[in-house]
């Protein structure tokens, strides 16, 4: 007969890797979008091409991100099933929300704000780390206004040096660059936000006593998770693609060359750092940097205000419903 406790962390970690699946659902239009927009490829092709680098990633990155997830957010010593059960039902009722309205708010953020609000429900708040928070929090801000300094200074680059080519010359020569900036950027997607998934089921691991010593990765979680969030980039998020690829600026080849590099750059940047930030900002911001090198007008203000208006929601919304259903779980979770 299976043990009752071993069968409760099973299940959570079902769960954890269904939010790892939603992650890249919901996410995969930030990979895809620039190249189904500018036609570089079949919306079918596109997400085999970012699932493939969204799974191979684990590669080329570290674990610092999932370190900091599951010891960094907060105390690991208050981290129970309930605990783990209140944030991935935050991250995952708020990530279904946004994606039916069309909105790409960003599934870590929301995966962080769960661990918050139901930690507190729990203890208070001396058991939030704030230097891990405060690292998390600031990346709202600084992850895309990083993709778009970058993002504007690429295009301006790229508008100067081909100032004497043809405008279709050069496009054409920037769809076959797309193939390079689309990987690396699904390399760094799949890396920063694969690891989300790692850090919340090592916790539960120790929390539980399945991990001795020193907390660390299991290899198995490692796989489990970028294989997780591959499937769920292959089954895409369409209502996102149209928003993010045709609903901020019109995007050339180009500027999604300049979008995806910028964007790459960034998410490479913070995973070595271990800071988790949001695939979405980070893009998001690159888009509305080449809209900016052409004319501030060239940027669909309404749509990247109520893009903006989900990023500020995000924390609080997941933390609170985590809290509802830390609950919920604590009575038959513990």
């Amino acid at each position: 007969m299976i043990d009752q406790a071993f069968l409760v962390v099973a299940i959570l970690v079902v769960v954890a890797l269904l939010f790892d699946f939603m992650n890249g659902f919901h996410d995969s239009a930030n990979s895809i979008a620039l190249m189904v927009s500018t036609r570089l490829l079949t919306p079918q092709a596109a997400v085999a091409w970012a699932a493939f680098f969204n799974f191979i990633a684990f590669l080329v990155f570290g674990l610092q991100v999932a370190m900091t997830v599951g010891s960094g957010i907060i105390d690991p010593a208050i981290v129970d099933n309930a605990v783990i059960f209140g944030a991935l039902c935050g991250a995952i009722i708020w990530n279904v929300i946004t994606w039916w309205f069309g909105i790409p708010s960003s599934s870590s953020h929301a995966l962080v704000g769960g661990l918050v609000g139901a930690a507190l429900a729990k203890a208070d708040t001396s058991v939030i780390i704030a230097k891990g928070l405060l690292k998390t929090s600031s990346a709202i801000i600084l992850s895309p206004l990083l993709g778009l300094l970058l993002a504007l200074m690429l295009s301006i680059v790229v508008l100067w040096v081909f100032r004497k080519s043809s405008p279709s010359r050069t496009e054409r020569h920037f769809n076959t660059a797309q193939f390079v900036s689309s990987s690396l950027y699904s390399l760094g997607h799949g890396g920063n936000d694969a690891q989300k998934t790692m850090g919340i089921i090592t916790v539960l691991l120790y929390a539980n006593g399945y991990l001795q010593g020193e907390m660390h990765v299991p290899f198995w979680v490692v796989i489990s998770c970028h294989l997780a969030i591959a499937l769920g980039t292959l089954f895409g998020g369409w209502r996102i693609v149209r928003t993010m690829g045709m609903g901020i600026t019109r995007v050339r080849p180009s500027g999604a060359f300049s979008a995806q590099t910028a964007g790459a750059a960034t998410l490479f940047l913070a995973t070595y750092l271990g800071i988790p930030v949001s695939t979405t900002h980070t893009i998001t911001g690159a888009i509305v940097g080449i809209g900016l090198s052409r004319r501030v007008s060239a940027v669909r203000w309404n749509i990247a205000t109520r893009i903006v208006w989900a990023w500020v929601l995000t924390i609080p919304a997941s933390g609170l419903i985590a809290a509802l259903f830390w609950y919920l779980g604590r009575n038959f979770l513990l």
